[in-house]
């Protein structure tokens, strides 16, 4: 969804507050497609400050289902977006500059594009479904955490197989 700043941009000491529906349904990266199972109406104020300075405040819950990092169970992940940013309209600051924004199109703001963007800052870099997470059996490929596999519990070191063999001869004898 796009919001029009004009009326804001245009006048010093203008503010203006809008509740927007966010649109995506996904979260599509580089990392997969997650879908978005709850969100919240974004509330977002906008404010200039005077000196070609737009202050742009904003906060929103949403929840994404991803999928367990030890057992690829889905669960869902809350995220708490809060978005406190001073744009720059005259260009010269280095920090943010309205050219440089993904998220700005002219006068224009893209509401989806900016909460993108925010999720992916602030992505997991370990999601479990729960704490004392069992994983997926390495051999079979069972949910640990649901059932008990019959596979034999020992790893062995590959590099120790010549030994092992050695070991498994004298135990037939």
């Amino acid at each position: 969804m796009r919001v029009e700043l004009t009326d804001v941009i245009s006048c010093e000491g203008q503010e203006m507050s809008k509740q927007v529906e966010i649109e995506l349904k996904s979260f599509d990266s580089r990392l997969g497609r997650f879908p978005i199972v709850k969100k919240e109406p974004f509330a977002i104020q906008f404010a200039n400050e005077g000196n070609r300075l737009l202050l742009m405040q904003g906060e929103t819950d949403l929840t994404i289902a991803i999928p367990c990092d030890r057992c690829l169970e889905m669960t869902n992940q809350a995220f708490h977006l809060i978005i406190d940013k001073e744009i720059d309209l005259t260009g010269e600051k280095e920090e943010m500059r309205i050219e440089e924004m993904d998220f700005m199109a002219g006068t224009s703001l893209d509401v989806d594009q900016l909460i993108f963007g925010e999720i992916l800052v602030s992505w997991p870099m370990k999601v479990l479904c729960r704490e004392d997470c069992k994983g997926i059996c390495k051999r079979c490929g069972a949910n640990l955490n649901l059932t008990e596999c019959q596979c034999p519990k020992t790893e062995l070191d590959p590099r120790m197989a010549a030994i092992q063999d050695i070991f498994n001869k004298f135990k037939e004898v």
